[in-house]
């Protein structure tokens, strides 16, 4: 029988393109069903099915993953979900009532594999496409590298998983395949990129209807990433199992310090290529390019993005009641605690200069750039200026209890200028790796070998181009000669904020194995309460109890896959 696929070809004629704004993944979606040698035979159609697997490349990052409306966030301490239905699929993730057998996020599994799929038979066919054989060579590079893209999601989620190497099964093929071992699946993404990163391209030499293809940066970026996760704890010797071939299936079986020196290098090689910059403004208003950088698809700090035509992605799912958005999720006042002040000390140092009676003012710019507080300002299409957003106990539309059941909104990676009731689309792309994390990613490994001394530098790019005071001693706010324990604590808080709402801050929690005090109990909220003169500020526990599970440190795999493969052996717990 031969194979259908659904191939989406409303794209084509945007790859003849001159516009950067138009590159290859920006497209509508028409689709036809097309055989292998429709597909194969066709150059531009070959091209296509390439870029089908493209397409998927932001299925976890997206924030109406699931159910139109849920994702990650609300499994953190970062967010609350607006609903708490009990068959929500983010209510199951962050009740904890999830199970191999009650599993509903089914697209951790299958959208990866799907997409492995995908890639082999690309690679199995192109010999025969009438591609040129430069793009032959450069598209199975490509390929290659979202084939490891899709494995590290496999990998993050579930610890080790079958590698199914060059294979392309067939829909009568009995499929029975044991897991690999955490390690085997870290060296196989490892080499894979080590040996494709030098021969793509660099992201200036792609053409511009290319934009937004894997370049040398991209599978360099991704090792970085790796190679951290691989080094910290959940997996660093960190399996909860007494039985060791399990144990090597989720984790290596012993600590070893020299993981941390690896992740460091393979940041530092992003670093040293100078191809990636943070985009800095501090001129236009502190922390401006911060705030900017969301809102172009085309920047120097970018290294991977979903691209995307114009729209109002963010704004519709974050922006409140009065500026025509679902508000599906609200930030925590967990979170708003984490920002330091814009002298960089944390609010909770006596000589911060935070003020309880009047928590907003003076905060490092991220603040105002990623949460809507009350009084904060944001785009009204009624107005079409700036207008306050009142989140007190009876505000209208927006208020405590009304709407917010945390005092806050939103606004992290929402163009302030437009709203989802009205005013402009929006260029933007999802930023999947961008360089600011290669800085952390750097910090964060360095301080783990010993040397903490040699995190500051990064640390002090990204609050620079964050708008905070310099300081009298250049340190941004950061205390001088910290301990490795005091720079793993600072470093994981400043990851926190200057990517949040980015998903990290599930599988960062996860990695670190701090999980079980963050994504436990209540998130907290605050309850702003209009007196003569002003405001009260009370902090509440929020409406909805989280529960996170030592075994939820790893997703089950699903009965259903363990059904139908016996080899395959279950994570520890479940």
């Amino acid at each position: 029988m031969k194979k259908q696929f659904i191939i989406a070809i409303a794209a084509l004629g945007a790859m003849a393109s001159c516009k950067k704004s138009s590159d290859f993944l920006d497209t509508s979606s028409t689709t036809t069903v097309l055989d292998e040698k429709a597909v194969f035979s066709d150059s531009a159609r070959t091209m296509q099915f390439l870029n089908t697997v493209y397409n998927d490349v932001g299925f976890s990052f997206r924030k109406d993953r699931w159910d139109n409306h849920g994702n990650l966030d609300p499994a953190t301490d970062d967010a609350e979900y607006t609903y708490s239905g009990g068959t929500q699929k983010a209510v199951i993730l962050y009740a904890g009532t999830l199970s191999p057998v009650n599993f509903p996020f089914t697209d951790f599994w299958n959208t990866p594999y799907t997409s492995l799929r995908r890639v082999n038979l690309y690679l199995s066919k192109l010999p025969v496409t009438p591609l040129s054989a430069g793009l032959q060579k450069r598209t199975a590079l490509e390929a290659r590298f979202l084939r490891v893209w899709y494995y590290f999601h496999l990998v993050r989620a579930f610890g080790g998983v079958p590698l199914i190497g060059d294979k392309v099964y067939g829909n009568n093929d009995i499929i029975n395949l044991p897991r690999n071992t955490f390690e085997e699946c870290v060296d196989y993404m490892v080499k894979e990129l080590d040996e494709i990163a030098p021969q793509l391209p660099a992201v200036n030499e792609y053409a511009e209807q290319d934009y937004g293809r894997a370049t040398r940066g991209a599978a360099q970026a991704l090792k970085s990433r790796i190679l951290l996760y691989a080094a910290s704890p959940l997996f660093n010797g960190g399996a909860t199992t007494n039985d060791a071939s399990l144990a090597k299936l989720v984790s290596y079986p012993t600590y070893d310090v020299s993981r941390w020196q690896k992740a460091a290098d393979a940041a530092l090689t992003v670093i040293n290529s100078a191809a990636y910059s943070l985009v800095k403004d501090n001129t236009t208003a502190p922390g401006y390019g911060f705030y900017n950088v969301f809102l172009k698809r085309v920047n120097s700090e970018y290294i991977f993005a979903k691209l995307r035509s114009a729209n109002k992605d963010m704004e519709w799912f974050y922006n409140p009641p009065t500026r025509g958005g679902n508000c599906y999720q609200w930030a925590t006042h967990n979170l708003a605690e984490a920002f330091p002040m814009k002298n960089g000390k944390a609010i909770t140092d006596a000589t911060s200069g935070y003020d309880a009676t009047n928590p907003f003012a003076n905060r490092d710019p991220r603040f105002g750039y990623s949460i809507i507080y009350n009084g904060g300002l944001y785009y009204r299409s009624s107005t079409n200026n700036q207008q306050p957003v009142y989140t007190y106990v009876g505000a209208a539309q927006d208020g405590y209890g009304t709407k917010t059941t945390t005092g806050y909104y939103t606004s992290k990676m929402c163009d302030a200028t437009t709203s989802a009731g009205g005013g402009a689309n929006t260029e933007r792309g999802w930023p999947l790796i961008r360089y600011a994390e290669i800085l952390l990613n750097y910090a964060e490994a360095i301080n783990e070998t010993g040397h903490p001394e040699l995190a500051y530098a990064k640390l002090a790019e990204l609050r620079d181009r964050a708008g905070i005071n310099a300081g009298g001693d250049n340190l941004y706010g950061m205390k001088a000669n910290m301990t490795v324990a005091e720079m793993r604590a600072f470093i994981q808080n400043e990851r926190r904020i200057e990517l949040s709402f980015e998903e990290h801050r599930f599988w960062d929690a996860r990695r670190w194995k701090i999980a079980m005090t963050v994504f436990n109990g209540y998130n907290k909220g605050l309850q702003i309460t209009p007196v003569t003169g002003g405001y009260t500020y009370t902090v509440v526990n929020s409406i909805r109890l989280h529960n996170f599970r030592p075994e939820m440190y790893l997703f089950p795999i699903m009965q259903t896959e363990i059904s139908k493969m016996p080899a395959m052996v279950q994570n520890p717990g479940w």
